[in-house]
C-alpha cells in the first residue's frame, strides 16, 4: 500500500517540513558524490553506532571518539540508500505539513528532534552491541505519524495498491492506515527480539520508539490558538 495524499486541510506554509526534505536530500546527494572512504567516515561519525556508547573502549580502538551523544540527532539527517530516503521524504511530505500547521514552525522542529532522539535511544537500548550506524529520519517521522494518528484519526488517506500493471486506488481513514503501520512495526521489532539470529537493516525499535514518544508528547506542542479552520464552530446561545 502506497499513500498518495491525505485530505486533512493545511492552512499555513510548512516551511520547516520543506527545509527538512531539502536538507536530507541535499546531504544524501552530497555524500553519494564524495569518495567512498569519506562517505563511510561521515556515516560512522554522524550516524548513531550503538556500540560506540555501550563499549567506549571498542569505539576508541575503532577510531570513534565520544561525541556527547550528538549522533543521536545528526543521524536523523542521513540515509542509507535512495529507497530509504524516498520513502522517508514521501511520508514527511504527506503527513508533516498538517502537524507543523497545528504546532507552528518552532514547536514542530523541537517535537521532531525530540521524537528522533528518543527513537534512536530506544534502538540503542534494544541493540546496544550493534556495530553499524543507525541512520535515517524514520524515528522522527514515526513521531509525526503518531501525532497525525491522534489529531486526524478520520482524515482520509488516498492509497494506491499496484495490481499487476494497473494502479488501484482506495481511501482509508488515517486511524486504519497508521494502525496497520504500527502493527507491522511491532511485529518486526518483537520478532527481532525473540529470534536473535534474524538480521535486519531496518531500525524497527526506532520506528516504535518515535511513535510512542510522539503519541505521548504531541499534545504539549499544539498551538493554543490553531488556525481558525481547525477550531470547532461556536454555538449560538
Amino acid at each position: 500500500m502506497i499513500p498518495i495524499r491525505d485530505t486533512a486541510p493545511c492552512l499555513t506554509k510548512p516551511y520547516v517540513t520543506w527545509g527538512l526534505i531539502i536538507i536530507c536530500t541535499s546531504l544524501f546527494i552530497l555524500l553519494e558524490i564524495l569518495p567512498d572512504q569519506i562517505h563511510r567516515e561521515i556515516i560512522y561519525k554522524y550516524g548513531m553506532v550503538p556500540i560506540r556508547y555501550s563499549k567506549p573502549e571498542w569505539a576508541a580502538n575503532f577510531g570513534l571518539l565520544p561525541d556527547n551523544y550528538l549522533s543521536f540527532f545528526t543521524n536523523l539527517f542521513l540515509h542509507g540508500g535512495w529507497l530509504h530516503l524516498i520513502v522517508n521524504m514521501w511520508f514527511l511530505w504527506i503527513f508533516a505539513d498538517n502537524i507543523e500547521d497545528r504546532m507552528g514552525h518552532i514547536r514542530f522542529i523541537i517535537f521532531y528532534l525530540l521524537c528522533g532522539f528518543f527513537a534512536t535511544a530506544l534502538q540503542w537500548f534494544y541493540d546496544p552491541d550493534l556495530v553499524i550506524p543507525v541512520v535515517g529520519a524514520s524515528g522522527a517521522i514515526a513521531g509525526i505519524l503518531a501525532a497525525y494518528f491522534f489529531i486526524y484519526p478520520f482524515a482520509r488517506i488516498i492509497i494506491m495498491i499496484p495490481l499487476l500493471f494497473w494502479p488501484f486506488y482506495i481511501e482509508l481513514p488515517a486511524i486504519g492506515f497508521l494502525g496497520v503501520w504500527v502493527i507491522i512495526q511491532l511485529h518486526k521489532a518483537t520478532t527481532a527480539v525473540v529470534f536473535d539470529n534474524i538480521s535486519t537493516d531496518v531500525a524497527w525499535w526506532a520506528h516504535l520508539g518515535g511513535f510512542i514518544v510522539g503519541g505521548l508528547i504531541h499534545r504539549f506542542f499544539l498551538l493554543k490558538n490553531p488556525p481558525k479552520k481547525h477550531q470547532e464552530p461556536e454555538k449560538n446561545s
